[in-house]
C-alpha cells in the first residue's frame, strides 16, 4: 500500500460532558497538529498516490471550517463530546466528501483510504481510519 501524508494544525475551544473528563468538563483550548494520510494500492497514470498540494489545500479547507471554533456553539456538534478521536473522524469524513466530488483530482478516484490523525501533544494522538 502506498501513502503520502499532509499536515495542518486546528485551534479550538470545547467542554465535555461525564466525569471521565475530569477538569475537561470545563470550556478549554485545544491546538492539534492534524495529519492526513491517503492510502492506494498501485500507484496512478502519474505515478503519485494523489497531488500534495491538492491534498494540503483540501485538509487546510476542512480544519479552516473547524479553526478558531468553540465547538460547544456548533450546530453540527450539539451534543456531542467532541473528543479528540470524534474529531479526527469528521475531518476523514469531511476530506473523504472533498475526494468524492472530486475535489482532489479524477486521480484521487482511485484511493483506497484515509487516516486522520489528531496530535494533542508529542506524545498522545487519535486517528481515525476509513475507506473510500
Amino acid at each position: 500500500m502506498f501513502s503520502i501524508t499532509v499536515r495542518d494544525h486546528l485551534m479550538i475551544a470545547h467542554s465535555f460532558r461525564g466525569e471521565v473528563f475530569g477538569p475537561a468538563q470545563r470550556l478549554h483550548g485545544a491546538t492539534f497538529l492534524v495529519d492526513a494520510t491517503f492510502r492506494r494500492a498501485e500507484l496512478d497514470a502519474d505515478n503519485i498516490v494523489v497531488d500534495i498540494g491538492l491534498a494540503t489545500r483540501e485538509l487546510g479547507a476542512v480544519v479552516g471550517e473547524l479553526n478558531y471554533r468553540n465547538l460547544d456553539d456548533e450546530s453540527d456538534f450539539a451534543g456531542t463530546n467532541t473528543s479528540t478521536e470524534f474529531l479526527a473522524k469528521v475531518i476523514a469524513d469531511r476530506l473523504a466528501d472533498r475526494v468524492h466530488a472530486g475535489a482532489l483530482g479524477e486521480g484521487a478516484r482511485g484511493l483506497a483510504g484515509i487516516t486522520v490523525s489528531l496530535h494533542e501533544s508529542h506524545i498522545a494522538w487519535a486517528s481515525y481510519e476509513r475507506t473510500l
